[in-house]
């Protein structure tokens, strides 16, 4: 089971939770408020690219050195 991160349209928490392929955002309960108005999130590893603040990205550091 994949882990997926939430954004609460209701309370503005974010969260991380453990659910099945099958589970439909509507069903995901928010754990501060109970709300089910849950969005899924861009995960920020799902997202990283090359920044310009000295980080790489994945893509970017493979293959030979040198």
């Amino acid at each position: 089971m994949p882990i997926y991160e939430y954004y609460c349209k209701r309370c503005g928490s974010k969260f991380e939770k453990l659910v099945k392929l099958s589970t439909k955002t509507a069903e995901v309960e928010c754990p501060k408020c109970g709300a089910k108005r849950a969005e899924k999130s861009m995960s920020r590893f799902g997202t990283m690219g090359n920044t310009s603040s000295g980080g790489s990205s994945f893509g970017a550091s493979c293959g030979p050195i040198g």
